[in-house]
């Protein structure tokens, strides 16, 4: 062979209602023993420091809460309701502490107001919190460290206005904190510190803490992270920065939290295997959308939502408030392999670049894993161009218009359609084959024989008859289907022929492809065994699938997939993909398998298919595929 190329291209809480009693919320393993121990020296723990014991009791009801009060800086938490009995217990373990605080029973609050109030509010310029006019050298990492947790433990006992003074903006931070007990309206709260935290500003010390809610009428609770940072006051005092992403990391200004009915009834999902799947955040709204099975008791229920933004925006799911009534729903997801994609998209977008990830066993069309790293479900209904990984269908309907894996289908540096194609690494390869192109994505390879041997519309045939796409599939969910236009002239059909101009895919669809290949048969990928699939009208042929998984084997092992896939045994094969995005940044893709397991993924803005999107897919691959 030739010289190698490198790369290609209606809150359901009355805000006025009083709990007739106490919260109540269990305690955490390892924590049971300072309920009853009264031995607090205070002494400097690991961690956020020592732990402390609270016994609060408030007797008697007090006024509602008027929310006009806010501007004159007192303490409004006087004024709202509260319940008769509070406990919170602060402990330290393993380096970090915990929280606890049964909450309920607060007056109303406009969030809206609480969260957009980017202006300071008269109660900010006030007490030894203002925020500093002169520069200071930041707060050390130990200072920051008591501050949080003076600040979380504040937060969870209820004493809003002591939380505020903790921050530079005390009243504005009062009011949004009081709005998110008030619309959320969880019946126990627990913070948790996690430890430092990268910090939007250098300067900055950050810590990061885990946030766990519970909810009268439902075993679930609601987990998520969030940050700190930290400025000194302008008495010198190290205070939290305070921003709505304190409360919520997607809480921003215009936006709210609340609690809302959701219009349709709830089910109860697990993986194959009964295990639950409320932990996992890409799930979120895949098991929103998971209807009870056929003639199951209807069970209504709620849902965390945050709404805002502008424009007709619908409110997103943050979490499902679940009946314990709700009939159980086991999906074709492995919990094992779902917290592998979520590492793996995880990582990959930790820069702020969305991301997707779906696995599929090819045997049987089960989804086994779905990943996303915003909370957009882009793995199964987003769209984009899937870059070089389309390839694999441009050469099954090559193989079938009489190519074969050794015909010479030269590399040109240059070619045109008459626009002019290049290559990412420049140069021409005379004595390239078929192989030799897919292997190491040869782009103008593709287009001259595929303009050569393809009539316009037969690689969209292909696709839809013997790769299922273009079908509409039922998979359990609403899904979007692909999207493959017969070319309108020689420029467009080249563009499809390497997975550009109007083809639109998702990580779903093209893990589709992937484990066709491998099994040499379509089967629609589903969520749940009961969903109606589509079949395929035609069938990809033997031949040609064996060819395609030999081709993809070398791209694995020999080509431009060689480092991701490193190290993996069995049945491999692999496909790269980099798909020009209008002058921005390339999307990374990239479609494997491994035995009965196959995977597709996409990083928009991650560049090559072998950097962001490979290295996501070989991690699941290692994580699920040996069998």
């Amino acid at each position: 062979m030739s010289k190698k190329r490198k790369n290609d291209q209606d809150d359901e809480y009355d805000p006025q209602h009083v709990p007739d009693g106490p919260g109540e919320y269990d305690q955490p393993d390892g924590y049971d023993r300072h309920l009853t121990d009264d031995r607090h020296d205070g002494s400097a723990q690991d961690g956020y420091g020592a732990h402390r014991a609270y016994d609060e009791l408030a007797d008697g009801e007090y006024a509602a809460y008027d929310a006009d009060a806010d501007a004159d800086g007192e303490d409004g938490d006087r004024g709202r309701p509260r319940s008769t009995t509070r406990r919170v217990v602060m402990a330290t373990a393993g380096g970090v502490f915990v929280a606890l605080l049964a909450v309920g029973g607060y007056g109303a609050y406009n969030v809206m107001k609480a969260v957009s109030n980017d202006s300071t509010s008269p109660g900010d310029h006030q007490g030894s919190a203002a925020a500093a006019k002169a520069p200071q050298d930041p707060p050390t990492a130990e200072q920051a460290e008591a501050a949080a947790m003076e600040f979380l433990a504040a937060w969870s006992r209820g004493d809003l206005t002591a939380a505020g003074a903790l921050t530079d903006h005390p009243e504005t931070a009062r009011a949004a904190l009081a709005a998110f007990h008030d619309q959320v309206g969880a019946r126990a709260l627990a913070l948790t510190g996690t430890g430092r935290a990268q910090s939007d500003t250098p300067s900055e010390p950050a810590l990061g803490f885990r946030v766990k809610a519970q909810f009268e009428g439902t075993p679930e609770t609601w987990e998520y992270d969030s940050v700190l940072s930290f400025v000194r006051s302008q008495d010198g005092k190290p205070v939290v920065r305070w921003r709505p992403s304190v409360i919520h990391p997607k809480l921003t200004p215009g936006r709210t939290i609340g609690v809302k009915a959701l219009p349709n009834p709830v089910s109860k999902p697990t993986d194959r295997k009964g295990r639950p799947l409320d932990a996992f955040p890409s799930l979120r709204p895949v098991l929103s959308q998971i209807a009870p099975p056929d003639g199951a008791t209807v069970v209504t229920g709620r849902a965390v939502t945050l709404s805002g933004g502008g424009g007709d925006t619908e409110p997103e799911q943050l979490f499902v408030l679940t009946p314990s009534a709700a009939p159980e729903v086991r999906l074709t997801l492995d919990a094992d392999l779902q917290q592998a994609a979520e590492d793996a998209v995880k990582q990959q977008s930790a820069n702020g670049n969305p991301a997707s990830l779906v696995a599929i066993q090819p045997s049987t069309g089960n989804i086994l894993a779905i990943a996303n790293a915003s909370g957009f479900n882009r793995a199964v209904a987003g769209g984009q161009a899937p870059g070089s990984t389309m390839k694999v269908i441009t050469s099954a309907a090559l193989l079938e218009a009489g190519v074969t894996p050794d015909t010479a289908v030269p590399c040109k540096d240059t070619t045109y359609s008459p626009r002019a194609w290049h290559n990412d690494e420049r140069g021409d390869f005379p004595s390239y084959t078929l192989t030799d192109d897919f292997t190491h994505s040869c782009n103008t390879g593709f287009i001259d024989k595929g303009l050569e041997k393809l009539q316009p519309g037969v690689l969209g045939k292909v696709a839809r008859e013997q790769f299922g796409l273009g079908l509409e599939w039922h998979i359990g969910i609403p899904s979007r289907d692909a999207t493959v236009p017969t070319p309108g002239n020689k420029d467009e059909a080249a563009a499809q022929y390497i997975g550009q101009g109007q083809i639109q895919v998702n990580s779903l669809l093209m893990a589709s492809v992937a484990a066709t290949v491998q099994n040499g048969t379509f089967r629609q990928p589903v969520l749940r065994e009961d969903a109606k699939r589509a079949t395929a009208p035609g069938k990809l042929p033997a031949d040609v699938a064996r060819d395609l998984r030999a081709m993809m084997a070398k791209t694995a092992t020999q080509g431009t997939a060689r480092t991701p896939m490193a190290g993996l045994s069995g049945q491999i094969g692999a496909k790269t993909g980099t798909a020009e995005a209008g002058g921005q940044a390339n999307n990374s893709w990239f479609i494997a398998y491994r035995n009965d397991l196959a995977v597709a993924a996409e990083v928009e803005g991650g560049g090559h298919g072998f950097s962001a999107a490979g290295v996501a897919a070989a991690q699941v691959l290692k994580a699920g595929g040996k069998g």
